[in-house]
């Protein structure tokens, strides 16, 4: 399914994939949900409906990984898109848009993946393997759509039937209960997806894809979040899936530059698990972020994430000898190559503080995310300018094996379990890719548990800065209250912009859309809190 073709059958998918209802008839010269299946053709729009949910603005399209930087302390959204300013300011309602936005995308994705999986042996030209590799796919977009739910509303309603309007008032599944099933089903699928595809279905989900996200949800499961006697078991699970992906021999850190992983020549690399595929205009299947982050400046880098970054050495400011080091000078090789900032180059500019560059704006605070936007220090030709990038093309990496290397490094220090050969192997390989040179950045920090979780969070942090990882970092590290909590923000010279809040007591988790429970009383209670 490489991207040109991952799109294939667009509006017939979604025709049939939003059908909720069943047809008791079979009328001539039109497709009924018995008949819809029998061709392979149609079979195959029916998947592609159970992927396109994820383009959507409120899950990974538009730009909202880079949106959703800016409920942390790294980035800034002036126009409150989706309401990101206000989970941020901690003054967020069950009414916001991503928050209603996401549960509804998840359902829909889930209603989808059901009808497929309802359905589709009704296929008269498929074979049984083409049947089963399907079924496994949409298997793992369901859990996917269900770590979701469980990442940010704690539990919901566990719906594995295709859609029947008479049982919409399901109550919320025990968290572990929706726990326990996204595992299950990840583990069954990874014995069935394949490694790898031929470049024809580059874009579908691999074995691979199935472990690295069965790794990233027990993770958050062994987390001060989630575990908070640290029960050692959740952390030694999160470990073992983790090092099942390393073990496949099949990924790798993108040796060609941290700067260019982000990039089209990049898409489908050694280090790309999973993705979302974006195709740029006339299609209308990409994503917004190129002019987003030249026009609008909407998810803008702020000072105290810039301040943020340690030195070359490997150490922060305060503790290296390049602390003295005046502006942008001598900092983590990765800054330059994730922020756009006064002084250096971009698309052919030097890049001012009066906002009278030409070809973008960065008037919001000073900074911009330069991560999965076309654009260079070199000047854009009239077409990488124009309209055919307002859709951009380039695929984000929802899954990538920098952090599944962060993940096993982060669960054997929690066991007390790090050495230096997993060290060199997880942060001191990520930190080499990104241009460290030192000695001093890349040795192993010796038998202190506190020292190595340190610097792990810093690694989070900065290798996926504008990654949208960074917001439930914090909330699984149960950090969210210290770092968020009258949190001023600062522009690039300093300049306060407003505070930031978080009520531990309720903000942890997101609350219930408040349209969902008028229409199904039983997802009561909500949240506390809410």
């Amino acid at each position: 399914m490489m991207k040109k073709n991952l799109y294939f059958g667009i509006a017939l998918s979604l025709a049939v994939a939003a059908s909720s209802c069943s047809m008791d008839f079979e009328p001539t010269g039109a497709y009924s949900d018995k008949t819809f299946w029998y061709s392979a053709k149609n079979a195959e729009s029916g998947l592609t409906g159970c992927f396109l949910p994820l383009r959507n603005g409120s899950m990974f399209g538009g730009m909202s990984i880079a949106l959703e930087e800016c409920a942390t302390p790294n980035a800034y959204n002036y126009a409150n898109t989706l309401n990101w300013n206000d989970i941020a300011k901690g003054s967020h309602t069950a009414d916001g848009t991503v928050i209603a936005g996401r549960w509804k995308d998840a359902y829909t994705g889930i209603g989808r993946c059901n009808m497929l999986l309802a359905n589709i042996d009704q296929s008269k030209e498929l074979s049984s393997e083409e049947i089963s590799q399907m079924k496994a796919q949409a298997r793992f977009l369901r859990a996917l759509y269900y770590s979701v739910l469980t990442t940010y509303y704690y539990s919901a309603p566990l719906i594995t039937d295709a859609p029947d309007i008479s049982q919409v008032n399901q109550p919320r599944a025990e968290r572990a209960t929706l726990i326990q099933f996204i595992l299950d089903e990840l583990d069954a699928v990874s014995k069935i997806l394949p490694r790898s595809y031929t470049s024809a279905d580059l874009g579908r989900p691999t074995a691979g894809a199935a472990l690295a996200l069965r790794a990233r949800v027990l993770l958050f499961e062994a987390s001060e979040l989630c575990n908070p006697d640290h029960n050692e078991e959740a952390w030694r699970a999160a470990a073992d899936a983790a090092y099942a992906v390393m073990e496949t021999g099949v990924y790798s850190l993108y040796q060609s530059g941290y700067a260019e992983l982000f990039t089209e020549a990049a898409e489908h690399s050694s280090e790309s698990i999973f993705n979302v595929e974006f195709v740029s205009n006339p299609t209308g299947l990409g994503h917004s972020i190129d002019i987003v982050m030249r026009q609008y400046n909407s998810s803008a880098p702020l000072k105290n994430f810039v301040d943020s970054y340690w030195m070359k050495d490997g150490k922060p400011r305060e503790e290296s000898a390049y602390g003295n080091s005046e502006g942008y000078a001598d900092l983590d090789p990765r800054f330059a190559q994730t922020i756009v900032y006064p002084g250096s180059v971009w698309m052919g500019e030097t890049v001012k503080t009066d906002n009278t560059n030409v070809r973008f704006t960065n008037k919001q605070t000073g900074f911009i995310y330069r991560k999965y936007t076309v654009y260079t220090e070199q000047a854009p030709s009239d077409e990488e300018f124009g309209l055919k990038e307002v859709c951009s093309p380039i695929n984000i990496m929802l899954l990538r094996y920098a952090d599944v290397l962060l993940m096993y490094a982060e669960a054997k220090n929690e066991l007390g379990e790090m050495t230096e050969e997993i060290w060199n192997r997880t942060v001191k390989a990520i930190r080499q890719r990104a241009g460290f040179t030192s000695s001093a950045a890349l040795a192993y920090p010796g038998n202190n548990r506190e020292e190595i979780r340190r610097q792990i969070r810093y690694e989070r942090r900065i290798e996926f800065a504008g990654e949208g990882t960074y917001y439930n970092d914090l909330r699984r590290w149960r950090e969210a209250e210290t770092a968020m909590s009258n949190l001023n923000i600062y522009t690039f010279d300093g300049t306060l912009i407003g505070t930031r809040n978080f009520n531990k007591e309720r903000d942890y988790w997101w609350p219930v859309p408040s349209a969902e429970i008028e229409i199904a009383p039983s997802l009561r209670p909500n949240n506390p809190g809410w």
